[in-house]
C-alpha cells in the first residue's frame, strides 16, 4: 500500500472528484493510480457515514493523520499554498476512508464486533459429533466428521460461494455455474459446481485427500500449479507439490458418513482400523492370532457395546475395558 500510494499525484481538482463520487454525489471514473484500492475505500467509506456512534471516527483526527501522510509522500509541491477551506471539507469526506486503508489490521477489530461488514461463521465438531450437519444459504449441505471445523463467511453465496475445511467433511454441492464452491484445505483447494464428495485435509501421511462419489472435481496443489480432475469413484492425494490420482478400492471409504461397513472375508486387524477410524473405537488384540481371523457380516452404526459383543460372540472370544480401550482375548 505504502508503495502505491508514493506514485498517486492527483490535482486538487481530481481529488475533488474524487471525494464527490465517494461520497455519492456523482459518478465517475477512478483515476487510474488509485482504482483498485479506492473501489475498496469507497465500499468503507458507505458503510460508515451512517454510523450513530460518533466516537467510532473523530474526522478532525482522521484528518490530521491523512494531511500528515500526504505531506510525508509529498502529495503537495512544495512552495505551494494549503488546499482552501471548501477543498479541505470535500477532502475530509474521504479522509476516514484512506485511513481505515493504511491502518486497515486496527478496524479489523471494529469490524467484528460491531459487525457492519461480514462476520466469520465456524462450526466446530466434537469428540462424540459424527455427521454434524450443516446446511449453507445456497442450498448445499455438509457433513463433519468428529473433531473437524468449518469456516465461512456471512456474505456465502453473495458472490461467491467460498469455505475453509480442517479435518474432514462430505459435501453435498448445489449446482451454480455461475459461483463454483471453493474449499481451503489447507495445502489444497477444491473446486466444484454441483457434486457429492468428501474431502480430508489431513490422512496419516500428512496429504490432503478428496473422494469423488459424483460429479467432477479440480483438485489442486496450493503450493504450486499442478491440478487434476477427479471423476466419479476416484481419490487425489496432494502433498509437497505432487497430485496423484487413483481409484479408490476401499468399499467403507464414506464408512463414517453412511454409518456402514461392508466385509468379504476381512481380516480382523483391518476391521479394527476402521472402528478406530470411523467410529472411535480402540481395539487391541492381546492374542496376534486374533487379527487374523476373517470377518464377512456387515456393520451398520449401532453402539460400540453392541459391535464389541457382535464380534465376541462370532469368535467366542472375551474382552475387558481399559478406559477407552477394549482388549480382547481367547475365552
Amino acid at each position: 500500500m505504502k508503495e502505491m500510494m508514493k506514485k498517486v499525484n492527483l490535482t486538487d481538482k481530481e481529488w475533488e472528484d474524487l471525494a464527490s463520487i465517494f461520497s455519492g454525489e456523482k459518478d465517475g471514473i477512478y483515476p487510474d493510480a488509485l482504482n483498485g484500492d479506492f473501489r475498496e475505500a469507497e465500499k468503507v467509506w458507505k458503510s460508515l457515514r451512517n454510523m450513530e456512534n460518533e466516537k467510532v471516527i473523530n474526522i478532525d483526527n482522521a484528518w490530521n493523520k491523512v494531511q500528515s501522510r500526504i505531506n510525508e509522500n509529498s502529495f503537495l509541491e512544495p512552495g505551494k499554498p494549503e488546499i482552501s477551506l471548501f477543498r479541505r471539507n470535500t477532502f475530509l469526506r474521504i479522509a476516514a476512508a484512506i485511513l481505515l486503508i493504511l491502518s486497515f489490521g486496527a478496524i479489523t477489530v471494529f469490524v467484528d464486533r460491531s459487525g457492519y461488514f461480514s462476520k466469520e461463521i465456524i462450526v466446530l465438531s466434537g469428540e462424540d459429533q459424527r455427521n454434524l450437519k450443516i446446511d449453507l444459504p445456497d442450498g448445499s449441505t455438509v457433513f463433519l466428521n468428529r473433531n473437524s471445523e468449518l469456516r465461512y463467511k456471512s456474505e456465502f453465496n453473495r458472490l461467491s460461494r467460498a469455505v475453509k475445511l480442517t479435518g474432514e467433511a462430505f459435501f453435498d454441492i448445489a449446482p451454480d455455474k455461475e459461483k463454483p464452491f471453493t474449499i481451503d484445505a489447507g495445502k489444497a483447494l477444491v473446486k466444484v459446481v454441483g457434486t457429492t464428495f468428501s474431502v480430508l485435509t489431513e490422512n496419516q501421511n500428512s496429504e490432503v485427500e478428496v473422494f469423488v462419489q459424483t460429479g467432477k472435481v479440480l483438485l489442486s496443489e496450493k503450493s504450486g500449479d499442478e491440478s487434476v480432475e477427479l471423476d466419479p469413484g476416484f481419490v487425489g492425494r496432494t502433498e509437497s507439490g505432487n497430485i496423484e490420482k487413483s481409484v479408490n478400492k476401499d468399499p467403507n471409504y464414506l464408512a463414517w458418513n453412511t454409518g456402514k461397513l461392508f466385509y468379504d472375508g476381512e481380516k480382523l486387524e483391518n476391521v479394527f482400523r476402521d472402528m478406530k477410524k470411523f467410529y472411535n473405537m480402540n481395539i487391541i488384540a492381546d492374542d496376534p492370532a486374533i487379527n487374523e481371523l476373517p470377518w464377512t457380516s456387515p456393520i451398520e452404526y449401532i453402539s460400540q457395546d453392541k459391535i464389541i459383543l457382535l464380534i465376541c460372540r462370532s469368535f467366542n472370544l472375551s474382552y475387558t475395558e481399559d478406559g477407552d480401550i477394549y482388549h480382547l482375548s481367547e475365552k
